[in-house]
């Protein structure tokens, strides 16, 4: 069922970091968001959200109870009366705020939720493109979301509201690269394609949906371990039931070992950054963020090697080129790679 999720802020402290790579100091904010669409949600001291651009400045003023980020150039807002919106990024609102749940916009859409707790979606100039009736809903992948009924079972609608695979799954996850995982009625998990049809059967504890051609799965022993799209064990089921990113990035996927270490791998299996982390992230803009022993984080580049001194009290991935961190003092910032170190 959808939640609007609050966003880990982050920030940044001057310091010795390696030469190839620079910061900047920003206003201190509660909160701070990733940056999307060159915008990132920030949280002022009254608690009230606004949006800062990629120089920092404040370009839509702290007024809302809540914000998510930018998607398709829209983002939804919480009103003071608790209604949902949406604004542009000029901080206009552009789609009333009189829904009790929204969303995101993902491929024109975004999910509403309304006074009666149904779920429905609306097009950008707000209007309903198919009706409030679902007891939950997800964002549009691929051009098809997923719908739970009154049941409590799932299944996925097209961009019409046509129901084009009935509800009556357990649980599912979006599509991605044509299949999306299902869990059956005896809590096992497999893989359909868009016709509804089980391309790999559900025989499985957990899956998370296909990334560079192969998707993770947990067996009986609680291990993980990645299968093609035709369902083939290619890395065997030997990692720890801990692995919290699921899914190969630039051709790496962070694992976690016996001793409770993290690593990265290839697709073939192979470790190619040795497991020495207490928790990784995937990577994303060429670099991950891991956690030392002593419980501060930095990031590594695909080498394994340090690219920010692992001195933060938490952090977010990068995203164009920027990226939240909490230093030990809880002070805001955000760290960046400079231009011409951009891979």
């Amino acid at each position: 069922m959808k939640t609007i999720i609050k966003i880990l802020l982050a920030v940044f402290v001057l310091s010795f970091v390696p030469a190839k790579y620079a910061s900047a100091q920003t206003k201190k904010w509660s909160y701070q968001g990733i940056f999307s669409e060159g915008m990132s949600m920030v949280i002022d001291a009254n608690d009230k959200c606004g949006f800062i651009d990629g120089k920092s400045k404040l370009v839509i003023p702290c007024q809302w109870e809540w914000a998510n980020p930018f998607y398709e150039g829209l983002a939804s807002v919480q009103d003071a009366n608790g209604k949902n919106g949406f604004i542009n990024k000029t901080g206009k609102v552009v789609i009333p705020c009189q829904w009790k749940g929204a969303g995101s916009f993902s491929e024109g859409l975004a999910d509403v939720q309304d006074a009666n707790d149904k779920w429905g979606y609306i097009d950008k100039t707000g209007k309903v493109l198919i009706p409030c009736q679902w007891k939950g809903a997800g964002s549009f992948s691929e051009g098809l979301a997923y719908v739970e009924d009154e049941n409590y079972k799932y299944g996925f609608i097209d961009k019409t509201g046509n129901l084009v695979i009935p509800c009556q799954w357990g649980f599912v996850g979006s599509f991605s690269e044509g299949l999306a995982p299902v869990r059956d009625s005896n809590g096992k998990w497999g893989f359909i394609d868009k016709t509804g049809k089980v391309v790999i059967p559900c025989q499985w504890e957990w899956a998370h949906a296909y990334s560079e051609g192969l998707a993770a799965v947990k067996d009986a022993n609680k291990k993980y371990g990645f299968i093609d799209k035709t369902g083939k064990v290619v890395i065997p089921c030997k990692w720890e039931d801990d692995l919290s990113t699921f899914s190969f990035k630039n051709g790496l996927a962070a694992v976690k070992d016996a001793h409770g270490t993290w690593g990265y791998i290839d697709k073939t299996g192979k470790v190619v950054i040795p497991c020495k982390w207490k928790e990784a992230s995937e990577f994303s803009e060429g670099l991950a963020a891991v956690q030392n022993i002593s419980d501060r984080w930095g990031f590594i580049d695909m080498k394994g090697e340090i690219a920010f001194l692992c001195r933060f009290i938490n952090v977010t991935p990068f995203r164009n080129g920027r990226a939240s961190v909490i230093d030990i003092n809880g002070k805001t910032s955000f760290i960046y790679k400079t231009r011409k170190d951009a891979k």
